[in-house]
């Protein structure tokens, strides 16, 4: 259990800081992160990390693809790993 909180608590420092890099990337007018990897690293589990870079840097926060998304993807793992951690006995 500890290396399951262990895991989502980096991969939400993960994509916070990929939220911030492609913010200043963009900024800079450099070479971008892929939107596709920013869903997976949503998908891997950082949701919060993500959402929470979207805001806190103001980036994609024009795009209904990631408004959306992002809190989509996170509400189904949330509610899939409470099925599991309390329902699936």
């Amino acid at each position: 259990m500890r290396n399951i909180i262990l895991y989502f608590i980096c991969i939400n420092i993960f994509g916070f800081f990929i939220m911030w890099l492609d913010k200043r990337k963009a900024k800079k007018g450099a070479w971008r992160i892929p939107e596709k990897t920013l869903f997976i690293i949503t998908a891997l589990g950082g949701g919060i990390g993500t959402i929470a870079g979207m805001y806190t840097f103001k980036h994609k926060t024009k795009k209904i693809q990631f408004v959306i998304g992002f809190p989509f993807i996170t509400i189904l793992e949330i509610v899939t790993i409470i099925y599991f951690a309390f329902y699936n006995k």
